[in-house]
């Protein structure tokens, strides 16, 4: 690690900045909901769930489409929608004994989109 990269990463200086300080701490969410937040973006953090997602962006799908879609067991794809189904990410239908599934709504499309929008800048 060069000598410029120490200094950048290192603050030497002992003044608080209160104002700053106090400013961003009235602006910052509660506790719960930072940890709310961080479980959701645990989500996002398997990549069959974010292929699941994928997917659902296109259509609405069953269990059985979606793992031969993803090559994977309909149970490995249940226990993933069940998962994506308690954070509110995907929704589900019945239709006789077939059940579809689908995008909550249009927060989960658009905090994906911003995802990809960052990774490829």
């Amino acid at each position: 690690m060069s000598a410029y990269m120490v200094e950048f990463d290192r603050c030497d200086c002992n003044i608080i900045h209160e104002e700053t300080v106090n400013a961003v701490r009235e602006k910052m969410p509660e506790e719960e909901t930072l940890l709310d937040l961080a479980e959701l973006f645990k989500v996002f953090g398997d990549s069959t769930r974010v292929k699941i997602i994928c997917a659902l962006f296109e259509a609405e799908m069953c269990v059985c489409d979606i793992a031969v879609l993803l090559g994977m067991t309909k149970s490995a794809i249940s226990h993933q929608l069940r998962i994506l189904k308690q954070t509110k990410l995907v929704k589900y239908r019945r239709r006789g004994k077939v059940v579809f599934y689908s995008l909550d709504d249009d927060h989960v499309k658009n905090i994906f989109q911003q995802g990809l929008v960052h990774i490829s800048e």
